[in-house]
């Protein structure tokens, strides 16, 4: 039987150079202020348009296990920015008696107003993802009509661009795995 206070914290960011140390430090406060008892951190540097995160579905399975009866996330748009899919946490939350918390937006799920915030708030967060997709296909658009009518574009760095994409010659930086191709190999 868990604790009525224990609770997993959730924290997200979607690029591996950024941390998520400033959003932990606030939630552990405010667990600390509110006490409840954390029952283990997730920490994500994932975007928040995937559904499948390897941290979120780990929290979500230990929350259909019962180890903690609440989830505190600085805001909403940290669950992620599809409003379908923060809808259907928040439903598999309240069907399990789940008490999620954002704390920067002083919402307590467990109340109706909270309920109705949260629907709001999902559908705003929808709708900045989806306006910065447009305002990127706008910039891509102007670079290839600049490219048609100039032959380049200048980038950010005031560099002239003869074509989009990655520049010819420019390869990935990334280690990549090699076990995939050994083990394939190693059979024959």
């Amino acid at each position: 039987m868990i604790n009525k206070t224990q609770c997993g914290i959730y924290v997200r960011v979607s690029r591996e150079t950024q941390t998520n140390e400033q959003q932990l430090e606030v939630l552990r406060d405010y667990c600390k202020r509110e006490n409840l008892e954390i029952y283990k951190e997730y920490k994500e540097k994932i975007s928040g348009v995937k559904e499948s995160r390897p941290q979120l579905d780990l929290m979500l399975q230990d929350m259909r296990d019962k180890k903690f009866n609440t989830i505190v996330v600085l805001k909403f748009d940290r669950l992620g920015r599809s409003t379908q899919h923060l809808l259907q946490v928040l439903d598999e939350l309240k069907n399990r008696n789940i008490k999620l918390i954002a704390t920067e937006q002083n919402i307590d799920t467990s109340t109706s107003q909270g309920k109705l915030f949260f629907t709001i708030l999902a559908g705003f967060s929808e709708m900045e993802r989806e306006m910065i997709i447009e305002r990127t296909k706008a910039k891509l658009d102007y670079y290839k009509n600049q490219i048609k009518k100039k032959g380049y574009f200048i980038n950010k760095q005031g560099k002239k661009c003869y074509a989009l994409g990655r520049p010819k010659g420019s390869k990935d930086k990334k280690r990549r795995r090699r076990s995939g191709y050994h083990q394939r190999w190693s059979k024959s």
